[in-house]
């Protein structure tokens, strides 16, 4: 099966071809994968080498233009090192544009802590009106980038701002994901599991036999609070644990305000603040961080009431 990064540049060269708005601009990494695009649209398609400043900054020069700009790179080079020009360029000028990266929290262990952004998510949240988005499989992805760049021309982005989160873990299956809502996936009285993009699979295996309500969420930001509160349901009190695939508890503002009118606990999982300075393989980091199924298991139980267990 193709990663979610594999299908990017094949979605986008549709995209460049059947939308004049559209622009893509990369720092280097990627590059390969748009040469063709690059041949038929070398006025959008603009490698600025590797300057991940410039990258931002021209992306939102190109918003200023009226153009809608995908720009691209590894999370760490294109929310972390750029950060500013973000909260300048994009934000303060009041442009849209859409960032899409890759190689997430650890899916590139090789590359060190230098390629690894679990906390890109959170960088993000100290901003205002950015979408995010964290598909847990290619055909999410596409759905989900369709979604944040707005599709025909002239038409209006959902999204003005918008963070697409691309990774190479991946469940199984893709879901109906529509850029907007919590899915229910497994119903259940004992408390409330919500499954960010590429977790779901391992909360499935992890919750597997307990009474407990799985939501699957590929759409972060806005939160959905709805959703949340009807899982959680009328009862006197709710316990609700976070499974993300970036910075433990990145989400846990986001839920507690959304239960706020009722007593609550939240378990907030994910990946830990501490570097992990042998970098194994994914699957090590997954296991060290406690988001494999057996490790989930143990942390979900020993949170959950009693009557989760049944």
């Amino acid at each position: 099966m193709d990663t979610m990064r594999d299908r990017f540049a094949p979605v986008m060269t549709r995209l460049l071809d059947e939308d004049p708005r559209v622009a893509v601009v990369l720092a280097e990494i990627g590059v390969d994968a748009f040469k063709e695009a690059m041949r038929a649209h070398p006025d959008r398609v603009i490698n600025v080498g590797i300057r991940e400043q410039l990258l931002v900054g021209a992306g939102a020069g190109l918003a200023l233009a009226g153009l809608r700009p995908v720009v691209h790179t590894f999370a760490s080079f294109l929310v972390e090192r750029p950060f500013e020009q973000i909260k300048l360029d994009f934000g303060h000028q009041g442009v849209g544009g859409v960032l899409v990266s890759a190689a997430a929290s650890f899916d590139w262990p090789e590359g060190g802590f230098t390629h690894m952004a679990p906390g890109d998510v959170g960088v993000l949240d100290t901003l205002d009106g950015w979408a995010v988005h964290v598909p847990g499989h290619p055909d999410e992805a596409e759905t989900l980038l369709r979604h944040a760049v707005g599709t025909g021309a002239g038409a209006v982005p959902v999204d003005d701002k918008a963070y697409v989160r691309l990774s190479v873990q991946s469940n199984a299956a893709p879901m109906p994901v529509d850029g907007k809502r919590f899915l229910t996936v497994r119903e259940g009285l004992g408390g409330v599991v919500v499954a960010v993009g590429p977790m779901l699979d391992h909360v499935l295996a992890a919750t597997e036999g307990l009474d407990v309500t799985v939501l699957y969420a590929t759409t972060v930001r806005p939160f959905d609070a709805d959703a949340l509160r009807r899982a959680v349901g009328a009862g006197a009190s709710a316990d609700v644990v976070l499974v993300e695939p970036y910075l433990a508890g990145t989400s846990t503002a986001a839920a507690n305000d959304a239960l706020v009118d009722v007593p609550h606990r939240v378990l907030g999982l994910g990946v830990g603040r501490a570097e992990l300075r042998r970098y194994g393989r994914q699957a090590d980091h997954l296991q060290a961080h406690g988001l494999d199924p057996a490790s989930l298991r143990t942390r979900i139980t020993g949170f959950l009431p009693a009557g989760a267990r049944a």
